[in-house]
């Protein structure tokens, strides 16, 4: 432990510290940023993103949910059907609200 100190120590006081602004910009694919890359950010992307991954997951559970349909019987069934329903009542809530509309 004590050599990663004392290097990290020497390194600290024996480096050059030369600031610079292409040290200092946000680098991205090689090339200079044509704006700033701190500009607002549009809401609707961000949505988009949300439900699907909301939707993703849908699938995700859907999958062992039918491999084990036949175990689960009934009461998996109707669960599912709940869950299911829930999300078709938010995605028409999302649909009856613009929220999906791109202008």
């Amino acid at each position: 432990m004590a050599p990663m100190i004392a290097s990290a120590v020497a390194g600290k006081i024996l480096g050059l510290e030369q600031k610079s602004k292409a040290k200092e910009d946000a680098f991205e694919c090689g090339f200079a940023p044509f704006e700033d890359a701190r500009m607002k950010f549009d809401v609707r992307f961000y949505l988009v993103a949300i439900l699907f991954i909301v939707f993703d997951l849908e699938v995700a559970f859907m999958l062992p949910w039918a491999v084990a349909l036949n175990k689960i019987g009934w009461y998996g069934f109707t669960a599912m059907f709940v869950f299911l329903a829930l999300l078709v009542v938010g995605f028409i809530y999302e649909w009856k609200k613009g929220a999906l509309e791109w202008e």
